[in-house]
């Protein structure tokens, strides 16, 4: 049997206060898969892709691989700013990994969580699991525009594609490598969550949704998505909802 090996998408800027914290999250989170009875570890391969960065993450990062020269990670930086899908694509592009999962470089999303999403995937059942925050009725929001945003962009997914899904915007979107890699993506900044979500509901697959736990920060903190980019996804989801692909 081949190991299974879960890549771990890391699209940052300016996350030099939180990108240490996650890596040492992720490294200290255990995965595994059983197979006839037996339990077998599952890789890590982190995926850095730092999206030109003006502070010090770049710093932070290397010093982080240096301290861990056992650890897979990877550090690409983007000679210029081109937004978190670019980012994204970079990334799956790099993406050696039989299963890959998009994570935040802040700490608003918990590794903890990446067993669960797994589980779907490893037994075959789904090939995409989202993370929805809404399901974990524990959560809360730092913003309630982000809240009723996200609702809304959830609403109008299920009603264009007739589905049920309760967070589309999540961060916490894990697929199957081969499935990713066959979807052809184009969305340099946030619309990165819509485009993929349409492209696959519309090419037939399902896609399952688990609870999982949210820490959001604040603007202060470093959030970075705006109103705007809420407009954008609505706008993505028609696009390719009433567009042959």
């Amino acid at each position: 049997m081949r190991h299974k090996k879960l890549s771990i998408i890391i699209p940052a800027y300016n996350e030099s206060k939180t990108i240490t914290q996650v890596l040492e999250k992720i490294l200290s989170t255990p995965l595994s898969d059983t197979e006839e009875g037996r339990e077998y570890p599952i890789a890590k391969e982190i995926l850095i892709v730092d999206d030109c960065s003006t502070d010090n993450t770049e710093e932070k990062v290397k010093a982080f691989i240096h301290t861990h020269p056992d650890t897979s990670i990877q550090y690409t930086k983007l000679p210029r700013n081109r937004g978190k899908g670019y980012a994204v694509r970079t990334g799956i592009h790099l993406a050696t990994g039989d299963v890959i999962i998009i994570q935040d470089a802040d700490l608003e999303y918990d590794p903890a969580d990446y067993a669960i999403l797994l589980q779907p995937i490893l037994s075959g059942e789904y090939q995409i699991v989202y993370g929805s925050r809404l399901l974990n009725k524990s959560n809360h929001y730092s913003y309630r525009s982000f809240y009723w945003g996200g609702r809304l962009v959830s609403f109008i997914t299920s009603l264009l594609f007739n589905v049920k899904i309760t967070d589309e915007p999540t961060c916490y979107k894990m697929f199957d490598a081969t499935v990713l890699k066959s979807i052809p993506l184009t969305s340099n900044r946030f619309g990165f969550c819509p485009e993929v979500t349409s492209k696959a509901l519309k090419r037939g697959y399902a896609i399952k949704e688990l609870p999982i736990k949210y820490y959001p920060r604040s603007k202060k903190e470093g959030k970075k998505i705006k109103w705007r980019d809420g407009i954008e996804a609505i706008y993505i989801l028609f696009k390719y909802r009433f567009t042959k692909i």
